[in-house]
């Protein structure tokens, strides 16, 4: 069907439409077939891959392309959600997409289904606009496995886009970036991650005889103590400090007088660019070392800091965020990780949505004003994107 016989899609409605589909991580809840339903209307060529790995959930995407030249613009987002979590705490049902008060509620409206519901709208503007003679093409990589382990997901879409010499050109990720405001903030990059897991080994004991003991806490305290911190570092230019926070220390001693013979402390470092995981763990190792005693340590890293330093992309979503709200955005590199951390070794990447305050929380809403203004930035997006790039 031609997309001048479609009617304009409302970001709203198609809003209120994913979050009914109840796509809590890993299941698909109806979400993508629903998105797959409006892209092949407006002309996309849509692939669904569904991915596997022993000892983790199947996971369903979405890889969906609208023509066959270069470049290629692609808004990347996930189509999974969190748990609802304690469905008493919320007003309506966290999956009803309800509108209250300029408001719409549910599960997901935040993070990210009215990210992904805009830029739907926005591309068919876009196209509508050009006549359908686009300069390029227009593309989405939805998945459904951020909010869990990410192994699924966007990683293994990657890897089948580059075996199938699907190349994408720059690419914007819908997270929803904004503290207070829409148009307050642009991510461009965003600190790394290790979590860390220490484990000292002492000699049970009688607390009143301490010296027929050796006690692991009191080596354990030692090797915290510059974790106790918090802030590593004074930041780069474009990150903040490294910080450190401790999680969790555990003995599983229930006894007051009793020495325990094993603690186990857990800790997660978000660091900036002057350094890489490699580097911290054997910063952590050295110093532990000097401490001495029995102990093992594991470390996760699920990213190593990266940025998109600011340049054309960034320069053209500033602009068509000053054209429609009026603002100049921070750039940033705060908050959490994001699957742009895989996308940016293919292309450059940066990060902009709704506002985020209640992502994750109970009545996790989004106001309906700023779904209409998103899609209108994505909108102004593409078109200063296509222009620039075909100038």
């Amino acid at each position: 069907m031609s997309t001048v016989d479609i009617d304009l899609i409302n970001p709203i409605e198609l809003s209120q439409r994913l979050i009914r589909c109840p796509s809590v991580t890993p299941h698909e809840g109806g979400a993508l077939d629903e998105l797959q339903n409006v892209l092949e209307e407006l002309g996309f060529r849509c692939q669904r891959l569904l991915f596997s790995e022993e000892g983790t959930p199947d996971v369903d995407n979405l890889y969906a392309r609208l023509g066959d030249t270069r470049p290629n613009f692609c808004f990347a987002g996930h189509s999974d959600v969190v748990p609802p979590g304690d469905t008493d705490g919320w007003g309506d049902d966290p999956f009803s997409g309800v509108i209250i008060d300029g408001k719409l509620f549910g599960r997901g409206s935040s993070d990210m289904k009215s990210a992904i519901a805009s830029f739907v709208s926005a591309a068919h503007r876009y196209i509508l606009k050009v006549d359908e003679e686009l300069p390029g093409s227009i593309s989405l990589l939805i998945t459904g496995d951020e909010e869990g382990p990410a192994i699924n997901g966007t990683t293994k879409v990657l890897d089948w886009m580059s075996k199938n010499n699907e190349v994408i050109d720059a690419c914007v990720v819908g997270e929803p970036t904004n503290p207070d405001y829409l148009g307050q903030m642009i991510k461009i990059g965003r600190r790394g991650s290790l979590t860390g897991w220490l484990t000292v080994t002492g000699v049970q004991g009688h607390t009143a005889y301490p010296h027929l003991a050796e006690n692991p806490l009191s080596k354990l305290v030692k090797m915290l103590e510059p974790l106790a911190e918090e802030q590593l570092d004074q930041g780069t230019e474009y990150f903040p400090p490294t910080t450190v926070a401790i999680s969790s220390i555990d003995t599983g001693n229930s006894a007051t007088n009793v020495i325990p013979q094993k603690v186990t402390a857990s800790f997660n470092i978000r660091f900036n660019d002057s350094r890489t995981a490699d580097d911290i763990e054997k910063w952590l190792r050295a110093h532990f070392d000097s401490v001495g005693g029995n102990y093992t340590l594991e470390t996760a890293c699920s990213s190593n800091a990266f940025i998109t330093e600011p340049g054309a992309l960034s320069e053209d979503l500033v602009s068509a965020i000053k054209d429609v709200v009026g603002t100049h955005p921070e750039m940033s590199t705060t908050g959490g990780t994001s699957d742009a951390r895989f996308i940016r070794k293919f292309c450059p990447v940066i990060e902009f949505g709704v506002v985020g305050k209640t992502m994750h929380k109970l009545n996790e809403h989004v106001e309906v004003k700023d779904v209409e203004l998103l899609t209108d930035i994505y909108t102004e997006l593409l078109d200063r994107f296509f222009k620039r790039v075909n100038a």
